[in-house]
């Protein structure tokens, strides 16, 4: 079982990214009747999904080593370096990046920055869920 929690974790990381920023967030802005209503709801639901990213990413580094030595997991020797990517990015765009867009300073700019960073967040999520997946078929359960 210990050996099926960083595929959770993974998952969680990944597929929580995907459901706020291409579904809900955007569901928020087609539905809600103003866009300013829109991004403070979407506001508070990238602050929840960074607690989510943090969490999960905290997890696969304490679980990136085999237990009792001091070797890192198979998927943890070519996927560490998007784990501690993704877990910047997301508390870059959190305490960076939303405060200027929430203040509205240079909104195009700052905003185009952070959906960047959205994306850059979720392929490093979505590279260390595919390197889990895979070693975890190289050593059956």
């Amino acid at each position: 079982m210990h050996d099926r929690v960083p595929l959770l974790a993974a998952a969680l990381w990944w597929g929580s990214l995907s459901a706020i920023g291409f579904m809900a967030v955007p569901m928020l802005f087609a539905n809600l009747p103003a866009p300013a209503l829109a991004g403070f709801m979407a506001a508070k639901l990238f602050a929840a999904q960074t607690w989510v990213s943090i969490a999960c990413a905290a997890l696969l580094l304490a679980l990136s080593r085999r237990r009792r030595e001091q070797a890192l997991q198979p998927w943890a020797q070519a996927g560490l370096g998007f784990v501690i990517a993704g877990m910047l990015l997301a508390l870059l765009v959190q305490y960076g990046v939303s405060p200027r867009i929430v203040a509205r300073e240079n909104l195009r700019l700052w905003h185009s920055l952070g959906t960047a960073m959205y994306a850059l967040q979720w392929l490093c999520a979505l590279a260390v869920l595919w390197r889990i997946a895979g070693a975890g078929r190289k050593d059956p359960a």
